[in-house]
């Protein structure tokens, strides 16, 4: 049996064990996410009727295999499309007719999370939550891995281990890894993965008993000269609110996140709702009537991290999978490297 050791649960990592067990029948993979949910930043929560997603907002149809899982290989009960398009919006706040009107936007009914718990559904992997592994162990005369998680509980030993963190907290990993000590195959993995730029989002969710009559799904600033990045609105997507009302989602761009990041929440927030009424034109939105938040430190990766040094570590049985990995942060890139690496994985091990 070939035992597979993956840390963390995002959408990548999902694929990863959905495409080892479907490439081989000796395969025993373990999960290990620090959270309480799946998906990583694909994230949903719910609140009494109504679900939202927080994070990333939809998958794009960007890559014909990604497309062929959400509509043919998973279950498609609960998949919706958003048909309303994407605008844009400048540093003044000027609205216009925007992009990809025609282009899918998928996600669930019941959020987006349901693309790891569809993934990991189709497998029989274990999957332990609220499990932080903070070290690293190769064993070279075993050829072997190890991992130890913040309470001091040991993990394998595994054939080949899979990050699926963000680039920084891999990083970290690589850092405190026991592994490699008289090489440079670790020194060049963690100088590739410390050089991959991130972009910070501070998310704020607003809903309103009213639904606001405009003819887009989301706004996007096109010139990133905007306090506000992205607004999206969650009734636009089938069961996600109820008739009637609306439910906004506000990403901050990166400058305004890194500079509010560990404000008051509250203060941040009213601050932010400010910005969407005016940008809205609409003062209603000064004061919903609840609202949430979410930081997200580790967003949305900016560049492509080099191949050679992930390759090399591979030959010794340590993968790193992620929209980082893929140089795109977005759903269907995250996915389509999970898939890949997963691949790889089922042929070299």
């Amino acid at each position: 049996m070939t035992r597979i050791g993956i840390v963390g649960a995002g959408a990548a990592a999902a694929a990863a064990a959905y495409t080892l067990e479907t490439h081989r029948e000796d395969v025993q993979v373990t999960v290990l996410e620090k959270s309480g949910g799946l998906c990583g930043r694909a994230a949903t929560r719910r609140r009494n009727d109504i679900t939202y997603d927080y994070g990333a907002n939809y998958v794009k149809p960007d890559d014909e295999r990604v497309v062929e899982l959400l509509t043919e290989t998973l279950a498609t009960d609960g998949l919706v499309d958003v048909t309303e398009p994407i605008w844009t919006f400048d540093a003044d706040g000027t609205v216009s007719e925007g992009r990809d009107a025609d282009e899918h936007k998928w996600t669930y009914e019941g959020g987006l999370t349901q693309l790891a718990k569809r993934l990991f559904g189709r497998t029989d992997a274990t999957v332990h939550r609220k499990t932080r592994i903070v070290t690293i162990r190769r064993d070279p005369a075993a050829d072997t891995w190890r991992l130890e998680d913040a309470d001091g509980d040991q993990w394998g030993p595994f054939d080949a281990v899979l990050l699926n963190p963000p680039a920084p907290q891999t990083a970290e990993l690589l850092r405190a890894a026991e592994w490699d000590p008289d090489g440079n195959v670790r020194a060049r993995l963690l100088e590739a993965v410390d050089a991959v730029p991130y972009r910070t989002v501070w998310t704020g969710v607003f809903h309103y008993p009213f639904e606001l009559e405009v003819p887009y799904y989301a706004l996007v600033n096109t010139d990133n000269a905007h306090e506000v990045g992205w607004l999206a609105r969650e009734e636009c997507k089938p069961g996600h609110v109820p008739d009637g009302e609306s439910l906004l989602i506000v990403q901050a761009n990166h400058e305004w996140s890194v500079d509010h990041y560990d404000d008051d929440p509250a203060a941040t927030l009213a601050e932010l709702a400010e910005l969407t009424a005016e940008l809205l034109a609409d003062e209603r939105l000064l004061e919903p009537d609840w609202t949430d938040h979410q930081g997200w430190r580790y967003a949305q990766p900016e560049a492509e991290i080099d191949p050679e040094p992930l390759r090399a570590a591979e030959r010794e049985g340590l993968y790193c999978l992620g929209d980082w990995v893929a140089g795109e942060g977005r759903v269907h890139a995250a996915l389509r490297n999970g898939l890949e690496v997963g691949e790889r994985v089922a042929d070299d091990v």
